[in-house]
């Protein structure tokens, strides 16, 4: 199987932007990863959905992401910041799905994941309820580049 990610230089996986309630769907869309066999995925397929992961953090933590940004914005009671906290939201919902997803696949190829996942899988499920209590609100992503091929 090999994923296909067009333009990834553009985060073109990015779901941050439009509305809250269906960030884990979004999710999916981006990444159709056909998990009926985790023990085949391919190991550059992997390594696809570790940087894409890695870069959802990013876009999170980092200079110029989701945290910086509902700070300049007044914080996240502002129209602005509250819009950019759903966003954020979602992006944690992409790069929790993607951490759970590696896990599984992981986890299948024989590496001691169970703990980990049980721990991720719980953040997600936090996250995804968080977006979907926020359905119909306005969410939007920051402008931060990254990438999902490896480096």
């Amino acid at each position: 199987m090999q994923l296909e990610v067009v333009a990834p230089e553009l985060l073109k996986f990015q779901v941050s932007d439009g509305v809250a309630g269906n960030g884990l769907e979004e999710v999916h869309s981006k990444f159709p990863i056909d998990m009926s066999n985790p023990a085949a995925v391919d190991p550059e397929d992997l390594a696809i959905l570790k940087a894409a992961r890695k870069t959802a953090e990013n876009a999170e933590t980092k200079a110029g992401g989701f945290n910086e940004a509902i700070k300049a914005a007044g914080g996240k009671n502002t129209t602005q910041g509250r819009a950019l906290q759903i966003g954020k939201i979602k992006n944690k919902v992409l790069k929790l799905q993607l951490q759970v997803t590696t896990l599984i696949i992981e986890g299948a190829q024989g590496k001691d994941t169970a703990a980990k996942l049980a721990e991720e899988k719980a953040k997600l499920e936090k996250n995804v309820k968080l977006d979907r209590e926020a359905a119909g609100q306005r969410s939007q992503s920051v402008d931060f580049q990254g990438t999902s091929q490896p480096q």
